[in-house]
């Protein structure tokens, strides 16, 4: 069970968050109104923000300024809302519900959510480049680039692109490793990453072990995101219950069972933890979210 330190730790990143998303985000009174509307409909009041919480953590344990967190952590957080958009769109996953309110293209129209998906996405990288006191601007291109990247073909649009074409068919598990690795791994991954950029430098073994954890509870993140897609209901998710099954989509609890898949999912977060060993106790929220990803319910 989480401490109350780490709740209310989590509970500030996640206001800081929802505070740094309404500002820079347009108003929704300024034109194109449908457009920032449909943009701030998406991104504000709703999702757990795990991936700026790593970025956090991370970067809390790097020693970073949250002056400097804050903004590089609402820009991840907006590559990853765009990408739930067009996730949701009919001509992707054709989805209702995101987050416990209507998908962007249901309360506003496909066009508009589209439009939103792309503003988001170019928001969040002019919001990356801005200057930021006490970041060398080489850490600061090299987060940049690595944003790029987890979003791209080698990342979340390339994982995105396999899905779709792998619907109906049956994968292995090193196949649907692969894919979400890249589909939800990748920005996961870049999220610590980006956050240790932040901070004060380490080492080349340093790095190899903190991108080991990044790259177990990324995978984690999806095997339990595919146990609940199974045994939650849509009001506890927030967004459509047994969709996977639905779609003939290959996941882990169809590969491996459902008692299986519980058991990879604490495996995973065993592996993570023996990646976080020699950073002791400057890593410990790191740990706890790990925790908090495999034991959620929603």
């Amino acid at each position: 069970m989480a401490n109350d330190a780490f709740i209310g730790w989590m509970s500030d990143i996640q206001h800081a968050m929802e505070v740094e998303l309404a500002r820079v985000l347009p108003s929704a009174e300024s034109a194109p109104q449908r457009l920032h509307g449909a943009m701030r409909h998406s991104a504000l009041e709703g999702g757990k923000r795990v991936r700026p919480l790593l970025l956090f953590a991370a970067g809390e344990m790097q020693g970073a300024d949250r002056s400097i967190l804050t903004p590089l952590a609402a820009a991840l957080e907006m590559v990853h809302v765009y990408s739930l958009i067009h996730d949701d769109l009919p001509c992707m996953d054709d989805d209702v519900l995101r987050r416990g309110k209507a998908t962007c293209h249901v309360a506003f129209d496909e066009a508009t959510a589209l439009l939103a998906g792309d503003a988001l996405q170019t928001l969040a990288f002019d919001l990356a480049s801005r200057p930021l006191p006490g970041l060398a601007p080489a850490s600061q291109l090299a987060i940049v680039s690595t944003l790029a990247h987890a979003s791209g073909y080698a990342g979340m649009a390339g994982g995105q692109a396999i899905d779709l074409a792998s619907t109906g068919q049956l994968l292995t598990l090193p196949e649907l490793e692969y894919m979400h690795s890249l589909k939800t791994g990748a920005l996961i991954r870049a999220a610590i990453r980006i956050g240790a950029l932040a901070g004060r430098g380490m080492s080349t073994d340093e790095n190899e072990r903190l991108d080991r954890f990044a790259k177990r509870i990324g995978l984690a993140f999806q095997v339990v995101d595919d146990i609940l897609d199974c045994e939650a209901d849509t009001a506890t998710l927030g967004k459509t219950a047994g969709k996977d099954a639905a779609h003939d989509k290959a996941t882990y609890v169809s590969l491996l069972g459902l008692a299986a898949a519980r058991d990879f999912a604490a495996e995973l977060r065993e592996q993570a933890f023996a990646a976080l060993d020699d950073f002791g106790a400057s890593a410990q929220r790191l740990k706890d979210l790990a925790d908090f990803i495999v034991a959620r319910s929603f």
